[in-house]
């Protein structure tokens, strides 16, 4: 039986993010049609949302999976996680940079990426902290529950989402996102801070464009409702 339009996605909240799960028996177009459907709906609702797609035993080719994130991107929604039970599929997301398993709440966050490390489950989101030795490049995308400190590059077309602050050693070229659960309290620090965009909370900034100084340590916080910029 071909399910109703109502009936080929279900969207649940979590914490800090949403939930999709496909129909296992809807066809892909069905299930573009109605993301489509569902996204232009209520645009305010998922504009700047991190969701997780439950696809369950569905396989997903290269082409369909880029497919899906066309429209989300198109939308402003971030794909976090593709969860399935299919082999090729979840090989597939890994190489994309996504999780493919999901924390629950108890857990203390969620496995977002092969570069993300489970969280000791003792502490707070505010206390926990993500240190990575290593250069992250274009495609790598690295999500965290709590600070992040990549010792390292980060370099452009690589993100770094953190829901604390962020401090890179070394030079941020890529897009950064502190405090992304919407704590403005959050600061990213860089050796070389030029990122081709930079966000707070709900704030967005990018490197100006034209000469810019000699290269040294910074750091960007939110004052009077904007992200400034001054020496770390």
């Amino acid at each position: 039986m071909t399910p109703r339009p109502s009936d080929t996605l279900t969207v649940k909240g979590r914490r800090d993010s949403l939930l999709i799960i496909v129909a296992p028996e809807a066809s892909l177009g069905q299930v573009l049609a109605d993301l489509m459907a569902r996204l232009d709906g209520t645009p305010d609702f998922f504009r700047g949302a991190r969701v997780a797609l439950d696809l369950g035993p569905r396989p997903l080719a290269a082409e369909d999976l880029e497919q899906v994130l066309t429209v989300l991107r198109r939308h402003e929604v971030t794909l976090l996680a593709l969860l399935t039970t299919d082999a090729a599929t979840r090989q597939l997301a890994q190489e994309r940079g996504l999780a493919t398993t999901l924390l629950t709440p108890a857990e203390g966050g969620r496995q977002v990426s092969r570069t993300t490390r489970p969280a000791e489950p003792t502490l707070g989101a505010e206390e926990r902290c993500l240190v990575l030795k290593r250069t992250l490049r274009s495609g790598q995308v690295l999500q965290y529950q709590g600070h992040v400190i990549v010792v390292g590059d980060v370099n452009p077309g690589a993100e770094v989402m953190a829901t604390g602050d962020v401090f890179v050693w070394g030079r941020l070229r890529g897009i950064v996102h502190a405090g992304a659960a919407g704590d403005r309290r959050a600061i990213v620090c860089a050796l070389e801070l030029a990122p081709a965009q930079l966000r707070i909370a709900d704030l967005v900034a990018r490197t100006p464009e034209g000469p810019v100084h000699p290269p040294r340590p910074e750091l960007a916080r939110v004052e009077a409702q904007r992200i400034i910029v001054e020496t770390w």
